[in-house]
């Protein structure tokens, strides 16, 4: 451990040349043989992967299922809390993958923090979800394009992994350009919306119709979800935190591009500084507009189809706006390629992730000339061809079912990586490092990871309690909400006995190799910042 600590301290790099030489050292048993990653990621390609990862279908159409269930003030408070947990849960993220930027850092925290058995379900939970996640993604977009078109499902779907697949297998700088084009849309857009619907409830629309409160009177701020009273009020409110787990899903994606990113000591702190009010303005006002123009009761939150159940067109639509809504569906479009981009990357980062642990086989260590994981993407890339289930059923219940998976897959992950962040903090303290000499430091630390590990447990017992209420049986639903855990207990236990692991001892943990050491002030891309860039920084 001692000699671990001394070269990364000795380390001194200037430029991002000698970035990636300490990276390589701290990697070089598998970096020799079979290449490594680059960090080609740069500041506002963080940022905007930050913002852009949790920004999917499910905020701008799944939204509208949750006011249905729920109403409007449950949704507002479903989301709120959601927020809550997601930016506790990135406090302690943030302070992990700040310091040690290693790919795939969501299972690697695990692993060293917690147990390799962890890292392993973890490392394999996440590939898999991210894999489900291409699919659920284009199912979601070809729900989308059914607005305009019957045409044959197949030749969206076919077209939509062509170009996401072809953005992979790219060098990473040109998928963070992607990433900052398609994330970019996004913002502009749900920036838009929540001005227009700012105007709209004020009167400002076509009919001059003063909104107000008016759907938080009648039909009410809170339904009654499966019982009555104030049990079935609570309920309500409940089954939005299960409809936020999917629109929040990705949040943590900032830490697994660390590997990638040139200055992560600079790069991954702001990006998680910035989380809380971008998850407020996007997610919480979001859910509060919509709750002001949209009454719970509208048939079409329900029984829409496509972007036709977004109470955001819904709402164009009563104010009598035309066009607007086909805008809208194209930007939405954009944003479940997005989204199904995103998770290419992600799970193919986390597949390489397990090959360097040994948890995976080796070729896939494998890259091309720009530091692309071929075997990863290519592997990974596959599992998006389950979007063309679509073509057999409805496209509505690929993407439900699939969303579903997804849902549960993300808060396992959470909660793992909650628990892993208070073992990570007592190392800290085991082993004399003061937190303030840490890239970042997260706040009301170890208070706010118990919170998030707490609030997820939670969530994810329960996220299919309506299953076990009387008369709303339903198998796919069951197996659609808690299927994630056995699989994720089966691939703990299968490594737990396989390798006889033992949780690592919190004196021995490593929190030296895989440090990136240098002088954070000599950023190129910093320095070279034009005003306007300099004040739409501040912004995002």
């Amino acid at each position: 451990m001692d000699e671990k600590k001394e070269t990364v301290m000795m380390a001194s790099p200037q430029n991002a040349d000698d970035l990636e030489k300490v990276d390589s050292q701290a990697n070089a048993e598998v970096n020799d043989i079979h290449g490594h990653l680059n960090r080609g990621l740069k500041e506002r390609h963080v940022q905007f992967i930050a913002i852009g990862g949790t920004i999917g279908v499910g905020l701008f159409v799944g939204i509208g299922s949750a006011l249905a269930t729920g109403g409007p003030l449950s949704l507002f408070l479903g989301y709120l809390f959601t927020s809550i947990a997601i930016w506790a849960m990135m406090q302690g993220v943030g302070e992990m993958a700040s310091l040690l930027p290693l790919p795939g850092m969501i299972a690697q925290s695990c692993t060293r923090f917690v147990d390799p058995a962890l890292g392993f379900s973890v490392g394999w939970n996440q590939w898999y979800n991210c894999a489900i996640a291409i699919a659920a993604e284009t199912a979601g977009a070809v729900l989308l394009v059914q607005f305009w078109t019957d045409i044959n499902p197949a030749a969206w779907i076919s077209i939509i992994l062509v170009i996401v697949f072809a953005l992979n297998f790219c060098a990473v700088a040109i998928y963070g350009e992607a990433e900052f084009f398609f994330a970019s849309l996004k913002i502009i857009t749900i920036i838009g919306l929540l001005i227009l619907g700012l105007v709209l409830d004020l009167g400002g629309g076509p009919s001059h119709d003063r909104i107000g409160f008016r759907y938080w009177v009648h039909p009410g701020a809170m339904n009654e979800y499966i019982a009555t009273g104030n049990t079935g009020r609570f309920l309500g409110l409940f089954s939005t935190l299960i409809s936020a787990a999917y629109a929040f899903g990705g949040a943590e994606q900032v830490a697994v591009a660390a590997g990638e990113t040139h200055n992560p000591t600079r790069a991954i702190p702001k990006a998680i500084r910035r989380v809380l009010w971008r998850l407020v303005m996007f997610y919480v006002l979001g859910a509060f507009f919509v709750g002001l123009l949209v009454p719970s009761t509208d048939p079409n939150l329900v029984n829409g189809s496509g972007v036709k159940a977004s109470p955001w067109v819904i709402a164009i639509q009563s104010a009598g706006i035309p066009v607007l809504p086909h805008l809208i569906n194209a930007v939405l479009i954009t944003s479940a390629a997005s989204s199904a981009n995103a998770n290419l990357y992600t799970g193919s980062r986390y597949l390489f992730a397990m090959a360097q642990q040994r948890q995976a086989p080796q070729f896939l260590l494998q890259c091309n000339r720009q530091g692309v994981p071929y075997y990863c993407v290519g592997i990974t890339a596959v599992f998006g061809l389950l979007a063309y289930m679509t073509v057999s059923s409805t496209s509505s219940n690929v993407f439900h079912w699939l969303s579903g998976l997804v849902a549960t897959s993300y808060l396992l992950t959470w909660t793992c990586l909650c628990y892993a962040y208070t073992r990570f903090r007592r190392a800290l303290v085991a082993q004399g490092i003061e937190r303030t000499s840490l890239p970042f430091k997260g706040t009301f630390q170890p208070y706010t990871a118990w919170f998030g590990f707490t609030f997820f447990v939670i969530v994810l017992l329960f996220n299919g309690f309506a299953v076990f209420t009387h008369g709303n049986w339903n198998a796919q639903n069951f197996v659609s909400a808690y299927v994630g855990i056995p699989i994720f207990t089966v691939f703990f236990l299968f490594w737990k006995f396989t390798k006889k692991t033992k949780m690592v001892p919190i004196e021995e943990m490593d929190l030296y190799t895989g440090r990136v050491a240098g002088d954070e002030r000599d950023d190129p891309e910093h320095k070279t910042k034009t005003k306007l860039q300099k004040i739409f920084s501040k912004i995002l």
